[in-house]
């Protein structure tokens, strides 16, 4: 008689990330499907109410992206064929993409080497007389050095556009970001703190900043030009300007409602896997975790943990491979925009132009971080980066 065979256990798997969406996202998405009015309209009149409140800003303008954010941004403040605008070059390539589309030039910044946050006297040392703004972004969820930045513009008359794609909630000394300068640009793309699948948000304090960038959101058509199918709205409307097609669904808006709500507990299950990862990994030589500075509070949408490359004997490369063989996704976030052949080619940018960020580069690995992560999971990160870090000492 054969002996049974037993089959082996299923390795964990581990996603890079996880939407925390349910059944209440669900339902509220159906409520606007039942509604029969699915594009712009009173949920995402009301979402742009509740987030303003949320973040204490005094508009709030939803839009499709957060791209389209940066590039309403953009054309509310007039920028030209010719401006140069300062970006950081360890960014997602949408930061740089916006200015682009004006014939005007991405000036790209080096990064601290701790924070890899944008090095502002790496910036100030790249403002020509062609600066028109600056555009700091929020590396993983942590705020910039925003007062030092702030008087940089001031002290050089440019505007101050901050990408907090990834800084939603988070607070620079107290203040929340998204009312701390003129414009600020969201994303609520679906690996983002906030996520209604594909959309962003725009806030800022300036009346009539926020004017131009809802009518430039809808074609250019006046003011509240969404109403023209309702029944308090009229047939007749005015095109003021050459506009864009960049306003939110309100399907999208209601499980922005629904994620709004929850926002704050879900910053605080991801602060906790952050924690658990730093109890883990900060006493090790070989690794280095994510610095974060004491007067602020980080969204923690990344965990970008770094590797001594000198004291172990594999790659970055490598690293993700074994993860990966473990059932543990991962990224990394960014390879920096000066070494992507469009910006090479278009602006001449090369190898060891940006020294902090290049170094760095080399060495980061997103880890998974997302709400719902269990503690088998997250464990399960810990222990084998454990491992393959013992296994490969020098």
């Amino acid at each position: 008689m054969k002996a049974e065979t037993k089959l082996a256990e299923p390795q964990l798997q581990v996603p890079f990330h996880s939407a925390d969406v349910g059944e209440a996202e669900a339902q509220a998405a159906a409520d606007v499907i039942r509604s029969g009015w699915l594009t712009m309209g009173a949920r995402t009149i009301e979402f742009e109410r509740q987030f303003a409140e949320y973040v204490g800003a005094k508009h709030a303008i939803a839009v499709n992206s957060c791209t389209a954010a940066l590039h309403l941004a953009l054309e509310a403040i007039h920028l030209q064929q010719g401006d140069e605008v300062l970006v950081p070059t360890t960014t997602f390539t949408a930061t740089g993409e916006v200015v682009t589309y004006f014939g005007a030039k991405p000036v790209l910044v080096d990064v601290e080497p701790d924070t890899l946050l944008m090095s502002v006297a790496d910036a100030a040392a790249r403002i020509t007389p062609k600066t028109k703004a600056i555009i700091p972004v929020h590396y993983g969820g942590q705020p910039c050095d925003m007062d030092e930045i702030l008087a940089l513009a001031a002290k050089h008359n440019i505007h101050v556009i901050e990408d907090a794609a990834h800084s939603l909630p988070a607070s620079y000394k107290g203040r929340p970001v998204g009312c701390i300068s003129e414009i600020t640009a969201f994303s609520f793309y679906a690996t983002k703190t906030l996520s209604t699948g594909e959309g962003g948000m725009i806030t800022t304090g300036n009346d009539d900043l926020a004017a131009r960038m809802r009518i430039m959101r809808l074609h250019g058509i006046g003011r509240d030009a969404w109403k023209r199918y309702s029944a308090e709205g009229s047939w007749y409307y005015e095109v003021l300007d050459a506009g864009f097609k960049y306003n939110l669904t309100d399907i999208a808006a209601a499980i922005g409602l629904v994620q709004l709500g929850k926002c704050d507990d879900m910053n605080v299950r991801r602060a906790a896997v952050v924690q658990r990862y730093n109890d883990a990994f900060a006493s090790m030589n070989e690794l280095q975790v994510p610095t974060t500075k004491p007067d602020r509070q980080s969204a923690w949408h990344l965990y970008p943990l770094r590797f001594h490359l000198d004291r172990i004997k594999i790659d970055r490369k490598e690293v993700i491979c074994q993860l990966k063989d473990r059932g543990i996704g991962t990224s990394v976030h960014f390879i920096p925009l000066h070494l992507h052949p469009y910006y090479q080619s278009a602006y001449g940018y090369r190898r060891g132009d940006l020294p902090a960020a290049e170094r760095e580069y080399e060495r980061y690995v997103s880890l998974p971080l997302f709400p719902g992560m269990t503690y088998e999971q997250i464990d399960h990160v810990i222990h084998s980066v454990k491992q393959i870090v013992k296994a490969n000492r020098r």
